[in-house]
C-alpha cells in the first residue's frame, strides 16, 4: 500500500536538489566572470565585439534570476526523477549557453566579432530552446503560478524564440545589436517587475 508524501520529506529533498541546481548555476557564473576577467587582463590578446558581450552580461543576470524563480520549486511537493531530470537539463542547458558565449579558445577565429557570427547558429538555437523549456519549467510551479504571470509571459517567451531564428538567420549586426541591448533591457524589466519580491 502506497502512502502520501510527507511534506517535511519533500522539502528535504528539494534541498537536495536545490544544492545540484545551485553548483550548476555556480559554474556557470564562474565561466563567464573568469572569461570576462581574462579579457580585462589581456584586452590587447582578441578584439572584443560589444554585442558578444551584451550577450554575455544577458546570461549572467538571466543566470542570477533563474536561481532566483527556482525558488518557488520548494512548493513542488510530489518529486519524482522525471521532474528532478527535466529541471536538471534545464539548469544545465543554461551552463551550456555561457560556454557557447565564452568558449576556452578563439583561436581558430579572427576576433570575439568573427566567433560570435560563426557560432551564432548554436548560441540562438539553444536560446530559442531555452525559452520554450521555460514554459515547463512555469508550468510545473502551478496553474496558479502561471496564471498570475499573464499574456506577457506567453508574448514574451514566444517572442524571443521567433527573434532567435532572426538572428540564426541573419548577420546584419544592426538587428543582432537591436536583439541584444532590448533582450537585456527587457530581462531586466522583467525581474524589477515580477521577481524582485517572491510574494
Amino acid at each position: 500500500m502506497q502512502h502520501a508524501p510527507d511534506p517535511s520529506s519533500m522539502a528535504t529533498l528539494y534541498v537536495h536538489v536545490r544544492i545540484l541546481l545551485g553548483m550548476i548555476v555556480g559554474l556557470g557564473l564562474t565561466h563567464l566572470l573568469r572569461h570576462l576577467a581574462r579579457i580585462v587582463e589581456r584586452p590587447k590578446a582578441r578584439r572584443v565585439y560589444w554585442v558578444h558581450l551584451v550577450w554575455a552580461l544577458f546570461m549572467f543576470m538571466y543566470l542570477l534570476h533563474f536561481w532566483w524563480w527556482e525558488f518557488r520549486l520548494s512548493n513542488q511537493v510530489h518529486w519524482h526523477f522525471n521532474l528532478y531530470f527535466f529541471v536538471t537539463l534545464y539548469a544545465l542547458l543554461l551552463y551550456l549557453l555561457c560556454s557557447l558565449i565564452f568558449p576556452e579558445s578563439v583561436d581558430d577565429y579572427q576576433d570575439y566579432r568573427d566567433y560570435f557570427y560563426t557560432r551564432r547558429h548554436w548560441f540562438f538555437g539553444l536560446l530559442a530552446v531555452m525559452f520554450v523549456v521555460d514554459f515547463g519549467d512555469t508550468a510545473i510551479k502551478g496553474s496558479q503560478y502561471l496564471h498570475r504571470l499573464g499574456g506577457e509571459y506567453w508574448f514574451r517567451n514566444a517572442a524571443y524564440v521567433v527573434a532567435c531564428i532572426g538572428a540564426i538567420a541573419t548577420r546584419r549586426p544592426a538587428y543582432h545589436g537591436s536583439f541584444a541591448v532590448g533582450a537585456l533591457l527587457y530581462e531586466l524589466s522583467w525581474i524589477v517587475r515580477r521577481y524582485e519580491v517572491l510574494a
